[in-house]
C-alpha cells in the first residue's frame, strides 16, 4: 500500500472530521501528500499540524464546496503547492431527516448544493490534472444513492445525482486511464447525523441511531484506499447495501417496505 500511495497528491473534501479526517490520516500514513478541505479552519489546522508533526506532508484550505469559487481556489492552491493531483475524494456531505410533505424546499437546495454541486465543482477543476496523472476520482456516497430512503428525499436525490454524474465522467474518459469509484459505506459513526437538517432547515442535533453500533470512519477510510488500489468501480461496504443493489432489480417492492419499516421505527421518525 505504501509503495502505491507514496508521494501521491490527494485532495479530500469534508476533511475536518469523520470519514474525511480518517481518510486523510490513512493516506498520510501511506506516504501521500494530502490536501485537506472543509469549512472549519481551526479543525483543519489541527489535523494538518498533527500529520506534519508525525512526519507526513499536509496542507489545508478553508473551503465551502457549495461555492464554485472556493472549489476552483482549492484546486489551484493544490497545484501551486504540489504541482499535480493524483486523487480527489469528494467526501463533503450533508444529510437530512424529514418527510417531503413537511420539508422546506431550501433544505433540498442546500443538500444538492453540498452533495451534488460540491462534487461537480471540485471535479470540474481537478479533472484535467486527474486525467494527466491517470488518477482516481472518488465519490463517497450511500445506499441512498442506489435506492430511495424515506425521510431523506434530498439526501437520496443528491446521491443519485452524484452517481449519474460520476458514471458519465467515467464513460467519457474510458480511453484516458481515469479511474472513477463510487464508495457507499453503511451508517457510520460521524457528525453527519447531528448536523442533519430537519423540516425547517435547523440541525436535528441528537442522532436517532446508536452510534456505538455503527461503522467506524477508520474502517471506511481503509476501504477507500483498498478500492483505489484495486481500481474498483463501485464499492458497497455492507451486506444491506449489496442486497439492496441486487434486490431493487428483482423485488423492488420488498426493498421499499423494508426501508419504510426501518426508517419508521427510528426514534422520533418523521414518517407518519
Amino acid at each position: 500500500m505504501k509503495q502505491i500511495f507514496k508521494d501521491k497528491v490527494v485532495i479530500v473534501t469534508g476533511a475536518s472530521s469523520g470519514i474525511g479526517e480518517a481518510t486523510v490520516r490513512q493516506f498520510a500514513l501511506n506516504g501521500s501528500r494530502v490536501v485537506l478541505a472543509a469549512r472549519s479552519e481551526s479543525k483543519l489546522s489541527a489535523i494538518a499540524k498533527s500529520i506534519n508533526d508525525s512526519g507526513g506532508e499536509a496542507v489545508f484550505f478553508k473551503t465551502d464546496v457549495s461555492d464554485e469559487a472556493d472549489c476552483k481556489m482549492l484546486i489551484q492552491k493544490s497545484i501551486e503547492n504540489f504541482g499535480r493531483i493524483d486523487i480527489l475524494i469528494n467526501n463533503a456531505g450533508l444529510s437530512m431527516r424529514a418527510a417531503f410533505i413537511d420539508v422546506d424546499l431550501t433544505v433540498l437546495h442546500r443538500l444538492m448544493d453540498v452533495n451534488f454541486w460540491g462534487t461537480v465543482y471540485c471535479t470540474k477543476y481537478a479533472l484535467p490534472y486527474l486525467i494527466e496523472s491517470k488518477g482516481s476520482l472518488v465519490g463517497v456516497s450511500s445506499v441512498a444513492g442506489f435506492h430511495g430512503l424515506p425521510g431523506r428525499t434530498g439526501y437520496s436525490a443528491s446521491k443519485f445525482a452524484m452517481h449519474g454524474f460520476l458514471e458519465t465522467i467515467r464513460i467519457e474518459n474510458l480511453r484516458k486511464g481515469l479511474h472513477v469509484m463510487i464508495i457507499a459505506p453503511g451508517f457510520t459513526s460521524t457528525e453527519i447525523r447531528k448536523h442533519a437538517l430537519i423540516a425547517n432547515g435547523s440541525e436535528q442535533g441528537e442522532s436517532p441511531r446508536n452510534e456505538q453500533t455503527l461503522m467506524s470512519p477508520e474502517f471506511v477510510a481503509k476501504w477507500v484506499l483498498k478500492g483505489i488500489r484495486k481500481r474498483k468501480r463501485n464499492k458497497l461496504l455492507t451486506w444491506d447495501g449489496k442486497l439492496t443493489a441486487l434486490f431493487q432489480r428483482i423485488i423492488p417492492d420488498v426493498v421499499d417496505w423494508a426501508y419504510y419499516r426501518e426508517m419508521s421505527n427510528e426514534p422520533k421518525s418523521p414518517l407518519k
